[in-house]
């Protein structure tokens, strides 16, 4: 599972070839959310609350990269990382 990002504790990664629709996978601590990436709504998972917010903002500041990561992630080629929240 390659890691795109790392912010303030929150770890975000994209698996290889993974189920619709576009997501991907951020972590903090013990927490996991999957996270649509046309708009940044949690499919499944919880953060606590401010883990959460930085997720959903970062993801919408970089959608256009997490969907040039998506369609790679398909096709089985290597992901490019993204910058961190700051």
């Amino acid at each position: 599972m390659p890691r795109l990002s790392e912010f303030y504790g929150i770890v975000v990664y994209m698996y290889w070839k993974d189920h619709q629709p576009p997501h991907f996978h951020a972590m903090y601590g013990e927490d996991e959310v999957l996270v649509r990436i046309d708009d940044a709504t949690v499919l499944v998972g919880s953060l606590p609350r401010t883990a959460a917010r930085l997720v959903k903002e970062w993801a919408e500041l970089s959608r256009p990269e997490l969907l040039n990561n998506w369609e790679r992630a398909q096709a089985s080629t290597p992901l490019v990382q993204i910058e961190p929240l700051r």
